[in-house]
């Protein structure tokens, strides 16, 4: 079981002799990409999830516009609902701007002079960046689109233009109006009817001249994106233009995998309900999906709290068999059989956990050395 000890010393006038441990904190990395299409050279930051490194899973990927702006909240919002089990864990791929009202304009105006370049992005994401994160990533066929406001728009021009490349879009405060509602009457023109699923999840803040253009598309959306669309438009008018993206990218996937968490029930049917949940989410989101580590560690510690030893054990070691490079799934069992008293055998998966973590440097590695270390005295003592 995942657990976490945290020590928080507030020292205030003691000793000068004492010192302060650190290290470094990150959560992604910063990767530079040549595009030939624009010309110039792109800075993306990559967020991995948790289990990236211990696993042979592919994953979903939000792909996020504004990324230097986003990358930190949009990714620990992922973070923070994947380890609730409300969304699969993904990679955020976030895109650092160079020129976003010349990437992010659909038509070119002369109020902006380089604008009117959404095409030639659209190609750099297609042609180019999802290759390059295919090739080095293990991202699955699923794809989200994240935009504000100019880049909203381009979520509902890469709909429009490409509506193939993305699954979902998480459209914010999008600027509709821009160019005579340019891209509202593209989407009366161009958007059609398709019974393949997306989804397609737009706010507004407090912004009252977004309202109308906002209004036209709705209304679009509604009647004719198909039956494989599921649009949902929310007025967000506790917040304003800056405030808006955090809450609308932690809403818009609970709306896009509103059907993810697992029932109470299943966890009380045993392996196979939870195995026949994640196949319906497989037939639902057009790929394949296996119950997640940390589901079936769930179930395993339920039968644990029902005092269900054996079943318990069958479960921790069905994970062990999908998960075999988890220290984690290790610990559990050796929970599991240090409850049956079966210290010796505990031991072994307590020594095993160990193993792993020190390797990936896990940060519940203290605890499963302590964990070690209880169990390793209790068979010194049978001996």
């Amino acid at each position: 079981m995942n657990k976490l000890s945290i020590v928080v010393a507030l020292l205030c006038g003691v000793v000068l002799s004492a010192q302060l441990k650190s290290q470094t904190v990150g959560i992604g990395t910063e990767v530079q990409l040549q595009s030939e299409i624009l010309q110039e050279e792109r800075s993306i930051m990559v967020y991995l999830p948790a289990s990236y490194s211990h696993t042979k899973e592919s994953y979903p990927v939000m792909y996020l516009l504004d990324g230097g702006s986003h990358f930190h909240h949009a990714s620990g919002i992922v973070q923070f609902l994947s380890k609730q089990g409300l969304i699969p864990e993904m990679i955020v791929v976030a895109i650092k701007n160079t020129n976003r009202n010349r990437d992010f304009s659909p038509t070119k105006v002369d109020r902006l002079p380089k604008s009117g370049g959404a095409d030639a992005f659209l190609s750099f994401l297609s042609d180019e960046l999802r290759p390059f994160v295919d090739r080095n990533y293990r991202s699955q066929e699923f794809k989200i689109l994240v935009g504000h406001s100019f880049g909203g728009a381009f979520a509902v021009y890469a709909l429009l233009n490409k509506p193939e490349m993305f699954q979902a879009y998480i459209a914010i405060s999008p600027y509709l109006m821009y160019d005579d509602d340019a891209l509202v009457k593209m989407t009366a023109n161009q958007l059609k009817s398709s019974t393949n699923p997306h989804w397609f999840y737009m706010t507004l803040g407090d912004e009252p001249t977004y309202e109308a253009s906002l209004k036209i598309f709705s209304e679009l959306m509604q009647s004719k994106a198909g039956k494989g669309m599921d649009f949902k438009y929310v007025k967000m008018e506790q917040e304003n233009h800056g405030s808006v993206p955090h809450l609308s990218i932690y809403r818009g996937l609970e709306f896009i995998y509103k059907d993810w968490k697992l029932p109470k029930p299943s966890y009380e049917k045993g392996i196979s309900a939870v195995d026949k949940h994640f196949q319906g989410l497989s037939n639902k989101y057009n790929y394949s999906i296996v119950a997640p580590e940390y589901t079936m560690n769930m179930l395993g510690y339920v039968h644990l709290q029902n005092n269900e030893i054996d079943k318990a054990i069958k479960v921790f070691k069905e994970n062990i068999r999908r998960y075999p490079e988890s220290s984690n799934v290790y610990d559990s069992m050796g929970e599991a059989l240090e409850m049956a008293k079966k210290y010796e055998k505990a031991l072994t998966y307590y020594k095993k956990a160990v193993q792993i973590a020190s390797k990936t440097k896990h940060p519940n590695l203290p605890v499963y050395e302590q964990n070690l270390k209880r169990v390793k005295a209790l068979v010194d003592v049978e001996q």
